[in-house]
């Protein structure tokens, strides 16, 4: 893992750098409900967690939240409510001061414990662009 997030001075990219750690260490004990609380946490529908799920708000977003597509079809355009884009995503990487996340799509599986399914939809960002991040209840996801 390279990170050299600490040295930016990035509150946003310091967050996100504790929750690539949490997730690439996962246990199931549950902490203070925070972002940055130091481990993933369990609960009765999730024994065991891999992911923090997060929301990203950019500076110029006027309060909504990023959209990303679910595939890696360039045609679609996130604008509006779409069941081919996903505000949810997965951190996966973090490089200086731009973090890889991977879209996380709502789990179509009713049967299923589990809120989200991975996709095989990345973007980078920089984190100078996220103003405020909205962490999601720890859960597991699937080949990951």
């Amino acid at each position: 893992m390279n990170n050299n997030c600490n040295e930016s001075g990035n509150c946003i990219c310091d967050i996100l750098s504790v929750i690539l750690v949490l997730q690439q260490n996962a246990c199931g004990d549950s902490c203070l409900d925070s972002c940055d609380r130091p481990m993933l946490g369990g609960g009765a529908s999730c024994l065991i967690c891999n992911t923090r799920p997060v929301m990203l708000y950019t500076c110029c977003g006027n309060g909504t939240p990023w959209s990303m597509p679910t595939t890696k079809d360039t045609t679609i355009a996130c604008t509006g409510d779409t069941d081919t884009c996903s505000t949810v995503f997965r951190v996966e990487k973090i490089e200086g001061n731009c973090a890889t996340f991977r879209v996380l799509a709502p789990n179509e599986d009713t049967t299923s414990l589990n809120p989200y399914v991975a996709t095989n939809s990345f973007f980078t960002m920089n984190c100078d662009c996220v103003c405020a991040i909205k962490c999601l209840s720890d859960t597991y996801i699937d080949c990951v």
